[in-house]
C-alpha cells in the first residue's frame, strides 16, 4: 500500500514537531540541570533558577509540551487526517 501525498505530509509535519518538542523536552530536563550551579545566579519567584527548574519549571514546561502537542495534532488531524471512505 503506497502513502499518499496527503498521508507524507501528515506524517513530515507529525515528525518535524514531534523532533523539536523533544529537542525542548531535552534542554529542559538535562541542559537545565548539567547548568543548575550556573543557572542559580538568576532568581525567579524568589528562587534560584537551577532550583526552580528542578521542583517547578520542568513540570510546567512539560504540562505545556503536552497541551501544544495535542492542539496542533488536532489541528492537523482536521486539516489532512484520515479519510474515512472505505477501500
Amino acid at each position: 500500500m503506497h502513502a499518499t501525498q496527503k498521508h507524507q505530509t501528515y506524517w513530515q509535519k507529525n515528525l518535524r514537531v514531534t523532533a523539536v518538542l523533544l529537542a525542548i523536552w531535552f534542554v529542559v530536563t538535562f541542559v537545565a540541570s548539567y547548568y543548575a550551579r550556573e543557572l542559580n545566579h538568576v532568581v525567579v519567584f524568589g528562587f534560584p533558577l537551577g532550583f526552580y527548574m528542578g521542583a517547578q519549571g520542568a513540570l510546567v514546561v512539560y504540562v505545556l509540551i503536552i497541551g501544544f502537542y495535542a492542539r496542533y495534532m488536532n489541528r492537523l488531524d482536521r486539516e489532512l487526517g484520515p479519510d474515512d471512505s472505505p477501500g
